[in-house]
C-alpha cells in the first residue's frame, strides 16, 4: 500500500482499533492480557462503527443519525450476537442482569436493557467515531473509505458477528424465543429507516450561550460517572436516572451544538468527558472475565494514559484547524 493510500485509509484503520479499545478494555471489561480477541472485536466494534459513519457521511447526515444508528448496532449486538437482552444467566456469570426492573411481557429486564443499550449506543460508537474524527479534523466529515474498503468492511463485519454469536451459543446454549428476535429485527429496521429520515440540519447559526469546551467536557465526564456509578440493584430508580441522564444529555447537545459558538473543540469536550468517566471508573469495575490483579489494574492505568494522549493530540489538531461543520451543510 502506497504512502497516499495509507494516509486516507488511516482514519478508517484507527476507529477499527479504537471502537473496540473504548467498547471493551477501557471499559475495564477485558484485561490487557487479552488483546487477542482483538481479532473478533474490532470487525464487530470498529467493523460496525465504520459502517455507520460511512454511510452517514456519504448521505451528507450528520450525528443525529450517527447516534440514531448507534443505537440499532446496540440492539443488534445485545439482541442478536450476546442475546443478553434474553438471557436470565449471561454465559453462566450469575449476574442476574435481568432481575433488576423485570418485565414480565417481554422476558427482559429494563435496567440492564437501558444500561446495556447506552453504553454501546454512546461510548461503543458514538464516542469512537468523535475521537477518530478529532484526529482528523479536515476529514471530519467526508468518507474515509472507497467502494472495496466498504466491501471488506462489511464482510469483516458479518463474519465477526456470526462468530461471535455462535462463541456465545457454544458456550451458553441458550437461544431467544422467537417472538424477541422478530421485535427486536422489527425495532432495528425502524431506528435504520428512522436515522435516514431525520432532516438534514445546516451548520450553526442561533445564537445564545455557549459554554466553553472545558465545561462541555466536565458535564459529560460527571453525567458518565453517575450513569456507571448507579446500581443495578436500585431496579426502576435507576432506570428513572438513566432515562433522565439520556434525554438531558441528548436535550442539551441537541441545542448548543446549533449554536454559533459550537465547533469541533465542544464535540471533541463531549466525547472525551465521556471517554474519561470510562477510565477512571474501571480501576472500580471487576473484569468480566479473570480477577482484577495487578496485571489487569496496570492494563486500566495503560488505557486511560493511552486516552490521555490521544484527547492532547486530537485537541491541539482541532484548534489549528476550522471547524468542518461550519464549512459543510452537515449536521454537528
Amino acid at each position: 500500500m502506497s504512502n497516499s493510500r495509507l494516509r486516507r485509509v488511516a482514519p478508517a484503520i484507527g476507529l477499527f482499533f479504537v471502537a473496540p479499545l473504548v467498547a471493551e478494555y477501557l471499559l475495564g471489561d477485558l484485561s490487557i492480557k487479552m488483546l487477542g480477541a482483538l481479532v473478533i472485536l474490532a470487525p464487530m466494534y470498529g467493523g460496525g462503527a465504520l459502517l455507520i459513519r460511512e454511510a452517514v457521511r456519504r448521505t451528507g447526515r450528520g450525528w443525529p443519525s450517527i447516534f440514531v444508528l448507534a443505537f440499532a448496532y446496540a440492539v443488534f449486538e445485545e439482541a442478536f450476537t450476546t442475546q443478553s437482552l434474553f438471557n436470565p444467566n449471561y454465559l453462566h456469570l450469575n449476574l442476574h442482569l435481568l432481575r433488576p426492573a423485570y418485565i414480565p411481557a417481554l422476558g427482559i429486564g429494563a435496567w440492564w436493557t437501558i444500561f446495556v443499550l447506552t453504553l454501546h449506543t454512546v461510548w461503543s460508537i458514538s464516542v469512537s467515531i468523535a475521537l477518530a474524527e478529532a484526529l482528523v479534523p479536515d476529514r471530519a466529515t467526508t468518507p474515509w473509505l472507497g467502494r472495496i474498503g466498504l466491501t471488506v468492511t462489511g464482510i469483516l463485519f458479518a463474519l465477526a458477528a456470526v462468530a461471535s454469536t455462535r462463541f456465545e451459543i457454544k458456550h451458553d446454549q441458550f437461544v431467544a424465543s422467537k417472538a424477541q428476535f422478530a421485535w427486536s429485527a422489527i425495532l432495528c429496521v425502524i431506528v435504520i429507516l428512522a436515522a435516514f429520515r431525520l432532516p438534514v440540519r445546516s451548520a450553526p447559526r442561533t445564537s445564545g450561550w455557549t459554554p466553553s469546551p472545558w465545561l462541555v467536557g466536565a458535564a459529560a465526564l460527571v453525567a458518565g460517572s453517575i450513569f456507571l456509578l448507579v446500581p443495578g440493584a436500585w431496579g426502576w430508580r435507576a432506570v428513572g436516572i438513566y432515562v433522565l441522564l439520556d434525554l438531558t444529555m441528548i436535550a442539551t447537545a441537541s441545542v448548543l451544538s446549533h449554536r454559533e459558538g459550537w465547533n469541533g473543540q465542544h464535540r471533541l469536550a463531549l466525547a472525551g468527558g465521556a471517554a474519561l468517566a470510562y477510565a477512571w471508573h474501571a480501576f472500580l469495575h471487576p473484569p468480566v472475565v479473570g480477577n482484577a490483579g495487578i496485571s489487569f489494574r496496570i492494563g486500566n492505568a495503560i488505557f486511560a494514559a493511552a486516552l490521555i494522549l490521544l484527547l492532547g493530540i486530537a485537541a491541539r489538531r482541532t484548534v489549528s484547524h476550522p471547524d468542518p461543520a461550519r464549512l459543510t451543510a452537515v449536521g454537528a
